[in-house]
C-alpha cells in the first residue's frame, strides 16, 4: 500500500499541471453540461503536429543527435564562460527547434555533465537558470519553439512572416540580456574536462532528420498534418518504438484537459465579460500576470477565447513564461533536474532564480510598452 501511494505522489509531482488542467476541467464541465459543442473545443492540429514533433524529438535523442551535436559545440571552448555562453546558446537554439521543454531535458543533463567533469559546480545554479530562460525565450521566435506559440498560430490562423516580426524585438532583447548576465557572471577562468565520445547512428539519424523535417513542414502548414499524423508514428512504431513511448503525453493531455476548461469559460457569460474588460484594457500586461499564477500554455489556450489582439497575446505568454517558478512548465523541469543533483540548495536556487527571472521579466516588459507606445 505504501508503494502503490508513493508511486502514485511521484506521478501527481511530476504532471502536476496535467492533473491541475483535469481538475478545472471537471469543475468547469459540472457548470456546462458536455454536449455536442465540446466537440470544437479541441485544436486537433495543434496536438498532431505537437504529437509530431516530440516523437521526432524523441527518436533524434535516441540516437545522442543532440547530445552529440551539443558536444562537438562545446569542446571547442576552453574556458568556464565561454563553456557557459555555449550550453545557454545551445538551449537557446535548441528551444526554436525541438520545443523548449524537450530542449531542457535535452541540454540540462549535459550542462551538469560538463560543470561536473571541469569542477566548475559553482557556476550549476547560474546556467540551470539561464539555460531556463534561454528555453522559454528563446523558443518564442519559432512557431513550433513553445506549445503555446503552436497553439495560437494555428488557432488565429497567423502567417510566418507576421508571426516572426511579432516576436523578432523581445527575441533579439532576451538574447542580448542572456548573453551579458553570462559574462558578467562567470569568470574567464580555464577550462579542462574529459568529454565523453559517443557515436551517431548514420542510417537513423538520417531517417529522422527526414521525419523531423516532415514535422517542420507540418506545421509550416507546407504538408496536411494527417500526413504526418499516419506517416511519423508508423515508422517509428518499426524503426523506434522506444520514442513513441517517451513522448510527453501527459503535456498531450493538459493541452485536452486545457482545452476543455477554456472552451467551457468561455461560455459562461460573467467569466467571458469579465475577461474581455481586462484584456481590452491591456493584453500585453493582463497575460503575463497571468501565466505567473496558472502557467503559460493555459494562459494562452484560456485568453484566446476572448481577444482577438493576438500580437500582445502572443508576446504576454511568451515572455510571461519568466517569473515564477510555475509560469512555465519548462521551469518546473530546470527546478526538478537541479534539486535532483542539490536536493538541499531548493531555497537558495529559488531565491536565484527569481531574481534573474523577475528581472528579465521587467525589462521585458517595459521593453514592450516602449515599443507599443511609439
Amino acid at each position: 500500500m505504501k508503494k502503490i501511494i508513493s508511486a502514485a505522489r511521484d506521478i501527481f509531482k511530476k504532471n502536476t499541471v496535467m492533473f491541475v488542467a483535469l481538475f478545472a476541467a471537471i469543475i468547469t464541465s459540472l457548470i456546462v453540461p458536455p454536449d455536442r459543442e465540446y466537440l470544437g473545443y479541441f485544436d486537433f492540429k495543434t496536438l498532431t503536429c505537437l504529437f509530431c514533433v516530440l516523437a521526432v524529438v524523441c527518436a533524434l535523442k535516441n540516437v545522442n543527435f543532440f547530445y552529440v551535436l551539443a558536444e562537438k559545440i562545446v569542446e571547442r571552448f576552453k574556458t568556464a564562460r565561454m563553456c557557459v555562453v555555449a550550453l545557454v546558446y545551445i538551449t537557446f537554439i535548441g528551444s526554436m527547434l525541438i520545443a523548449n521543454d524537450m530542449a531542457l531535458l535535452t541540454f540540462l543533463p549535459l550542462g551538469y555533465f560538463v560543470l561536473t567533469a571541469s569542477r566548475k559546480r559553482k557556476y550549476m545554479a547560474f546556467t540551470f537558470i539561464m539555460q531556463n530562460i534561454a528555453a522559454n525565450l528563446g523558443g518564442m521566435l519559432t512557431p513550433f519553439g513553445n506549445p503555446q506559440n503552436l497553439y495560437l498560430y494555428t488557432k488565429f490562423n497567423i502567417p510566418v512572416g507576421e508571426f516572426l516580426t511579432i516576436m523578432a524585438p523581445p527575441f533579439c532583447l532576451a538574447i542580448s540580456l542572456i548573453t551579458l548576465c553570462c559574462f558578467v557572471f562567470v569568470k574567464n577562468e580555464p577550462l579542462k574536462f574529459e568529454e565523453e565520445k559517443l557515436s551517431l547512428e548514420p542510417k537513423k539519424t538520417a531517417l529522422y532528420l527526414v521525419l523531423f523535417a516532415l514535422a517542420i513542414a507540418i506545421v509550416f502548414r507546407g504538408i496536411p498534418y494527417w500526413i504526418g499524423l499516419i506517416v511519423i508514428p508508423a515508422v517509428l512504431l518499426f524503426v523506434d518504438r522506444k520514442a513513441l513511448k517517451m513522448v510527453d503525453y501527459p503535456l498531450l493531455l493538459t493541452f485536452v484537459f486545457f482545452f476543455v476548461f477554456a472552451g467551457n469559460m468561455a461560455r459562461i457569460e460573467a467569466v467571458r465579460g469579465f475577461f474581455s474588460s481586462l484584456l481590452e484594457k491591456s493584453t500585453l500586461l493582463f497575460s503575463v500576470i497571468s501565466c505567473q499564477f496558472i502557467s503559460n500554455v493555459p494562459s494562452a489556450i484560456l485568453l484566446s477565447q476572448f481577444t482577438t489582439n493576438y500580437p500582445d497575446l502572443l508576446v504576454g505568454v511568451n515572455i510571461g513564461g519568466i517569473g515564477t517558478l510555475i509560469a512555465s512548465l519548462a521551469s518546473l523541469i530546470t527546478f526538478r533536474e537541479y534539486t535532483k543533483h542539490h536536493p538541499h540548495h531548493a531555497k537558495y536556487y529559488v531565491e536565484y532564480f527569481s531574481a534573474f527571472n523577475f528581472g528579465f521579466l521587467f525589462i521585458l516588459l517595459l521593453f514592450m510598452f516602449g515599443i507599443k507606445a511609439l
